[in-house]
This record gives structure tokens, C-alpha cells and sequence, in this order.
């Protein structure tokens, strides 16, 4: 478990899930995660946020006609999105969201990386974003997977100031993990999705969600009217289920377990 009052620059501060059907993703979120919901904001385009244990966890809203839906984004930190956006494009990114304030909270904005995943950017100003990670229905770890690989380490660390550590340089699997600039935890990673991604799937961002039963919880995302893609399975880094909600919305549970009790999140 990680809490903090706000997150450092370059690191996942926030989430959030634009959806096809808002209704049902309010009921599906609240029945697996035991998640409240806050009501949609009209002068943000009906926005709104999930709640844990009273506290702001994600961010949610209707998709918006041709645009993408049915997804979750991750969010970074940024001390100036304008700045960073200006950045991305100067490595070979796009803006797909320019930057815009969001009343007193801050400025957000969305970039897509040079392999076409798309990254949230959030200069926070009243609003830090999520303060608690690697609870029970919280979110506990956010990973690109990256067609190209060499270019999203490079990416990323031009544009984001990232630090990074090599988890696994085999053949069939090469990782690394981003350190958190304060210190020596570490806060998202990059996979090499070039063997891995189906075919036709694009370079994407996952997040995790830390849950007390990863084998529970999946039952509870079927019971709800989601779907189970890979059913929960022990790893080096806990047990893991890749999921999606009723919309087709994937995502990913972890739990403890022997080889990464929870005490080590």
C-alpha cells in the first residue's frame, strides 16, 4: 500500500474509464469494487468520479461520438502540460487532447505516443488525483505494452524524466519498471508486446487493481456481467486475472500471494 498527498512528476496520479454505457458501468464498478459514485458534472461534460471509502479513486464518462470508448486511461503527473505536450511532439508523439483546465482541480490532457498508446497528462492544481494505491479495489499498477519497445523506453524517458530499471531482457520477454523520481519504488512498467499482443491489437496502457481475493473478485466481475480473459494465475508478481466489464472495458485484478506478499506493494 502506497499513500501519499500527491503524486511526483512522471508518475500515475489518476484514472479514468470513458464507457459506452454509463448506467451499467456505475452498477458494475459499485458491485465488484464496492465502489460509490459521485453524480455527473454537467459542466464537464457529465464527468464524474468513483469512490472509495469516500475518497476520489477514478474518473469516468460517456464516450464521446468518434472518439474511443470503452477503454481505461492512465494519467501522469505533469508540472506543465503544455510543456510536456510540446515535448511529445517534439519525439515523435501526437496530441489527441490538447490542454485544458478543469475549473480550480488542474489542466489535463491527452497524448498519444509514438506507437499510438494513449497517455493522459494531469497538472494538478486543488486536485492531486488518486492518494491511496495497492488497497483492495484501488489501483495498484499501470503497464504499457508496446509494439516497439526500444522507442517507448526512449520515449518515455525523453519526455517524462523517467528513471528506469530492467526487470527481464530474455528474448520472449523483456520488461522494465519505472522507479519513482523521489526514490527507489517502483510505479508503472513497459513490456515488449511485439510477441505478445494479438494481431491487429495496438500498443496500449493496463491498469491493475489490487484486490484482497483475485480469484473472488474475478467471480464477482462474471456475476456482474463482465468477463474473465485470463483467469486468475499465480506469478512473480502476484496473482493476476486480466478482466472487462460489460462493455468490453479490460482490465487487470492482482493479488498476494507467496512470491509478492502484500506487504511488498
Amino acid at each position: 500500500m502506497t499513500t501519499r498527498a500527491s503524486a511526483p512528476a512522471g508518475a500515475p496520479c489518476w484514472i479514468d474509464l470513458s464507457t459506452s454505457d454509463v448506467g451499467q458501468a456505475r452498477a458494475f464498478y459499485g458491485a465488484v469494487f464496492g465502489w460509490g459514485a459521485h453524480e455527473p458534472q454537467l459542466e464537464f461534460g457529465g464527468y464524474f468520479s468513483f469512490t472509495r471509502h469516500g475518497a476520489r479513486t477514478a474518473g469516468c464518462m460517456a464516450a464521446m461520438p468518434g472518439g474511443g470508448h470503452d477503454t481505461w486511461t492512465t494519467y501522469l503527473a505533469v508540472d506543465d502540460a503544455e510543456a510536456t505536450l510540446a515535448a511529445v511532439t517534439a519525439h515523435g508523439g501526437q496530441v489527441a487532447v490538447p490542454a485544458m483546465t478543469v475549473g480550480d482541480l488542474g489542466t489535463m490532457a491527452v497524448a498519444l505516443d509514438p506507437g499510438g498508446a494513449a497517455i493522459g497528462l494531469w497538472q494538478p492544481r486543488s486536485f492531486p488525483g488518486f492518494t491511496v494505491t495497492g488497497e483492495h479495489a484501488a489501483p495498484a499498477w499501470f503497464e504499457l505494452h508496446a509494439r516497439d519497445y526500444e522507442a517507448a523506453l526512449d520515449f518515455y524517458t525523453a519526455v517524462f524524466g523517467w528513471r528506469r530499471v530492467v526487470v527481464a531482457d530474455d528474448p520472449g520477454f523483456r520488461y522494465s519498471a519505472v522507479l519513482d523520481p523521489e526514490g527507489e519504488d517502483r510505479m508503472a512498467g513497459i513490456m515488449d508486446g511485439a510477441a505478445s499482443l494479438p494481431e491487429g491489437a495496438g500498443a496500449h496502457w493496463s491498469v491493475y487493481f489490487w484486490v484482497d481475493d483475485a480469484d473472488a473478485a474475478a467471480a464477482a466481475v462474471e456475476a456482474a456481467g463482465g468477463s474473465v480473459t485470463a483467469p486468475p494465475v499465480d506469478t512473480p508478481y502476484g496473482r493476476l486475472a486480466v478482466v472487462a466489464d460489460p462493455q468490453g472495458a479490460p482490465f487487470s485484478l492482482m493479488a498476494a500471494n507467496e512470491a509478492m506478499p502484500a506487504t511488498q506493494v
